[in-house]
């Protein structure tokens, strides 16, 4: 951190803005596609998305036995969305469905990171530190990853800078009260929540500023980052909807992210993380409101960015899947394989992609789970060489370490 520690008082000054704040600059990002200015985004879904739901193989003949009264059909009322005549979407999801038959959305099925064990903490761990094993919460995989780049392609030209000059940005933006381990490290960041809040009234903030001009040009300016960093990301002065695990508050965080990452001199690179995903009992109703909440974060990106759109990647990962059967109460348990989810203009859409392993007694996971057939990572690590032009060797070694063998996925982006 580039400023001194914060007492309490200040930190409640800066916290009340309903931003955080900038910790420090760092120059753009440019992609090793000519022409293109990349958007990577990435949003964990804490609980465990039940991919088997989220996006139900309806043409598998075992799926509806083992779903029993939560099976989805492809036919009738709240009949799952079709994709590609054997995987269907779940009806909640009406603006994923539109990217997908766009050639703007990608499904990756049966994918799992390496953890095989069913403990949401530690499986977040490991999904958000990129380490092969739990306990390490330093740093994320993303963080790491905005270090890797390579120094000669952090930094694009744009209007009204030669080459080579510096923007005023971060790089990296971390969107929440508390940044997701996801983007933790050295790297600097931009940090910005949602007000919880009700804003200050008239000319308070102008006078802070006056006040701590004065007596902490520090304080001030961090101040003043924060309130035009609030300014930018929600574009209104109003109180947030809900929260990260409220479907009104996904979209909320999403708007306020995409007008960051929209802006000339904005970030490049963003984590999120939406709560609530963990549906024990009476899935339906509850995974439903999660997934619309979802889909509507998804369009917030799509028209919050504009015509960066088309240079961006969402991706959206979960810690573990859920058990291939329902349990007593109507809803899962803790599993093993799931979805992941790509979005934005540079995907390259339309596709399911899958070694589908089937769901038959003989080839679930430890007889209970979806066997996981494809690495989370390598998905990541395909998003990071074709879209930010990263080479395997620091993928494997620095960002995803002990993950050599791993190869990047192709194809991912158009």
């Amino acid at each position: 951190m580039l400023c001194d520690p914060l007492t309490p008082t200040r930190r409640a000054v800066l916290g009340a803005s309903g931003a955080l704040f900038a910790w420090a600059f760092m120059p753009r990002l440019a992609s090793a596609a000519a022409a293109r200015d990349p958007r990577f985004v990435t949003i964990i879904l804490r609980g465990a998305l039940d991919g088997l739901t989220a996006v139900p193989p309806i043409g598998d003949p075992d799926y509806a036995d083992l779903r029993r009264e939560i099976a989805l059909a492809s036919q009738g009322s709240g009949a799952a969305l079709p994709l590609d005549g054997f995987f269907g979407l779940h009806p909640s999801m009406p603006q994923f469905h539109r990217l997908f038959h766009a050639g703007q959305a990608a499904i990756i099925h049966a994918c799992a990171t390496g953890y095989r064990d069913r403990s949401h903490f530690d499986g977040q761990d490991v999904l958000e530190s990129g380490f092969p094993m739990p306990g390490h919460v330093e740093t994320g995989w993303m963080n790491r990853l905005i270090g890797a780049l390579p120094a000669g392609e952090r930094v694009a030209p744009r209007a009204g800078l030669a080459a080579g000059a510096s923007s005023s940005g971060t790089l990296g933006l971390a969107v929440g009260a508390t940044p997701p381990l996801l983007i933790r490290g050295a790297a600097p960041l931009l940090g910005w929540a949602p007000p919880v809040l009700r804003p200050a009234d008239g000319d308070i903030a102008a006078r802070l500023a006056d006040l701590y001009g004065q007596s902490d040009p520090l304080l001030a300016g961090l101040l003043q980052q924060g309130i035009d960093t609030g300014k930018i990301a929600s574009g209104l002065n109003g109180k947030a909807k809900g929260g990260p695990g409220d479907p009104d508050g996904m979209e909320q965080m999403a708007m306020g992210a995409a007008r960051l990452l929209a802006r000339e001199d904005g970030p490049r690179v963003a984590a999120l993380a939406f709560e609530g995903w963990d549906t024990h009992a009476q899935e339906v109703d509850r995974l439903g409101k999660l997934l619309g909440g979802l889909d509507r974060a998804f369009a917030a990106f799509e028209n919050g960015l504009g015509p960066v759109w088309k240079d961006t990647v969402i991706l959206v990962a979960t810690e573990f899947g859920r058990t291939a059967r329902i349990n007593g109460t109507e809803g899962t348990d803790h599993g093993t394989a799931t979805v992941a989810f790509l979005a934005g203009g540079a995907v390259r859409g339309g596709r399911v992609l899958a070694d589908w392993p089937g769901l038959k007694q003989s080839a679930l996971y430890e007889a209970r789970d979806l066997a996981p057939t494809t690495d989370l990572r390598a998905v990541a690590k395909g998003v990071a060489v074709e879209l930010l032009g990263l080479s395997a060797t620091p993928l494997g070694q620095t960002v995803f370490p002990g993950t050599e063998g791993l190869a990047p996925l192709k194809g991912l982006i158009a």
